[in-house]
């Protein structure tokens, strides 16, 4: 592991990495985050709770940016996006039962076309799924008695990476749940990722804030340059 900004990132190579998480979903039940540039801000001022991040099995950087910042302090983070994560998974040779829980049940049925030979199981996420309320508690319970041994939660970040946390309480054993967002859409097509120009330059957030400025701006303009405040408060004063 390296730590970074107070988080224990995993390290490896990409096949490592998938190799990792294939042996989790024959295990004992854990989840998977990856981390981000907002994530890591709102992990820092509080507004997502220290023990959802703590409780990951594994922490995956998803972030050029981060990992930019980490090699100005001599370390190296080993940088694999969600959605590569999870196309890698689903194109993997293996027997996984996949579940998929947030995409739409349209959206469940173009994945499942498009992976002809894939065990999938649909998970319905519900309107007004909020931590605390009964909605939240009969989807964790339909979560904890489903089918699969890999969950996709594609919900909004932070409510996926609560939901896979709490999915160990709502009485989850075995499987592993990763906290992938978009990855499905970005995978039938429903939204698309940066050209690889863009990925390969670090600007994958400058063509999402392109294509999607009213949703991104404040994300990417207004809060995303806290990072660089937390990086010399943790990594250069070090408190």
């Amino acid at each position: 592991m390296t730590r970074f900004m107070t988080l224990d990132f995993a390290d490896g190579d990409r096949p490592a990495l998938l190799a990792r998480v294939a042996v989790m979903a024959r295990g004992s039940y854990g989840y998977v985050v990856t981390p981000n540039v907002d994530h890591v801000i709102k992990r820092m001022d509080g507004r997502v709770e220290a023990q959802v991040y703590d409780g990951a099995a594994l922490k995956i950087c998803d972030s050029r940016i981060l990992a930019h910042l980490a090699r100005l302090r001599g370390k190296t983070l080993a940088v694999y996006p969600g959605s590569d994560l999870t196309a890698d998974l689903l194109a993997a040779d293996h027997d996984l039962t996949i579940g998929v829980f947030g995409p739409d049940r349209a959206a469940f049925d173009d994945l499942v076309a498009r992976y002809l030979g894939r065990r999938f199981t649909f998970i319905e996420a519900p309107m007004g799924l909020t931590p605390g309320t009964g909605v939240w508690a009969s989807a964790l319970d339909a979560a904890a008695r489903a089918d699969w041994d890999v969950l996709l939660a594609c919900i909004s970040f932070p409510k996926q990476e609560r939901f896979a946390h709490a999915l160990g309480g709502a009485g989850r054993e075995t499987g592993v749940a990763l906290c992938v967002g978009a990855s499905v859409d970005f995978l039938t097509g429903r939204q698309q990722r940066a050209p690889r120009i863009f990925q390969r330059l670090s600007l994958e957030w400058l063509h999402r804030l392109l294509t999607q400025p009213r949703r991104m701006f404040r994300r990417y303009v207004i809060e995303g340059p806290a990072i660089f405040g937390w990086f010399v408060r943790t990594e250069i004063i070090g408190r």
